[in-house]
């Protein structure tokens, strides 16, 4: 495990890579945003690529910030519609960043903010910050953290933990787009997923949940059955698990080229499947270039009680889990 500079942000922060490497893996993280700038995995032949879509250097997140490419969303991932929500009788004003809704924490949410960085014992490194009461709207002093590190079996295990001061809502995920081809090799729309997910939570055309659940069984939503990817996804799962104490396989990523398999096991009741549909023409990748699979709580839950809660009040612990494994088959 090494920390490196990586670059130099325009107000003068400095910004550190962090390279993990343990049983053929490398993963390299940045204290810009929680980033996971990169991950090497080797495949069938022992040949290592990269999977995980980024820029070599600091300048291209700075440039492109809209995508996520591989950060550290919050303080709410996903969506709030309305930009606002209520707790306790006290409704909260957020910053509107997708049309009327408030979308990955806002103008400047985590991904855009330098995190403090040390090691978290032999193979890993642990990132943390203090949310100030009020930014980006939410209430509460929200201290924070993310440790990412490897464990014996190369896996990437990346586990969150926040405290308030003041009751608030959280939703922590990572925004990595995988395409275990190799990134930059083209469309990951030739992988085979499984999510083991029986329903999902169906929005309207802004992205919103509409409150019910719809059960995926004869639609294209289908994915409890391995099978090819399709574009057009951008789409809340509801795991069949639900709310775990301990990580829990829910999906699977494959690309039948390499061989290369990634796994994801998640504490969290939900995961976001997004094909990368809408990636601009100025970027590096083309749209479907990637998979993103964000685990989470549910869009818009402040407004729907009847989802897995996302508020956080004082004297309670914030706590979440997710595992990114890699094996070829």
């Amino acid at each position: 495990m090494r920390s490196e500079l990586f670059g130099t942000l325009p107000d003068g922060s400095p910004i550190h890579r962090w390279t993990l490497e343990r049983a053929g893996v490398r993963v390299r993280v940045l204290t810009y945003g929680g980033i996971v700038q990169s991950v090497d995995v080797p495949d069938g032949s022992g040949r290592a690529a990269p999977v995980a879509l980024g820029f070599e250097g600091l300048d291209g997140y700075l440039a492109h910030p809209g995508p996520y490419f591989g950060a550290l969303v919050g303080r709410y991932a996903n969506r709030i519609a309305g930009g606002s929500f209520v707790i306790d009788g006290r409704t909260y004003d957020l910053a509107r960043n997708n049309g009327p809704n408030a979308l990955h924490g806002g103008e400047r949410g985590f991904d855009k903010h330098v995190w403090d960085a040390e090691p978290a014992g032999g193979h890993g490194v642990r990132l943390s910050r203090v949310s100030p009461d009020g930014e980006e709207g939410y209430p509460g002093r929200l201290a924070v953290s993310a440790t990412y590190a490897l464990d014996e079996t190369g896996a990437l295990r990346i586990a969150y933990e926040a405290t308030t001061d003041a009751p608030t809502v959280v939703n922590l995920t990572n925004h990595t787009y995988w395409n275990l081809a190799g990134a930059g090799t083209g469309s990951a729309l030739g992988h085979e997923v499984r999510i083991a997910a029986s329903r999902i939570t169906p929005t309207d055309g802004a992205g919103i949940p509409t409150g019910a659940y719809e059960d995926v069984a004869g639609t294209r939503f289908d994915f409890r059955a391995t099978r090819g990817a399709g574009p057009g996804y951008d789409h809340n799962y509801v795991l069949d698990k639900g709310v775990t104490a301990e990580p829990v396989e829910v999906a699977r990523l494959c690309d039948p080229g390499s061989g290369r398999v990634l796994t994801v096991a998640t504490t969290e009741p939900g995961l976001q499947l997004y094909t990368a549909d809408h990636f601009a023409p100025e970027l590096p990748f083309a749209p479907c270039d990637g998979i993103a699979l964000e685990t989470q709580r549910f869009p818009d839950s402040p407004h729907r009680p009847h989802f897995p809660s996302t508020v956080l009040r004082p004297g309670e612990v914030y706590a979440s889990e997710t595992v990114y494994g890699f094996s070829v088959r």
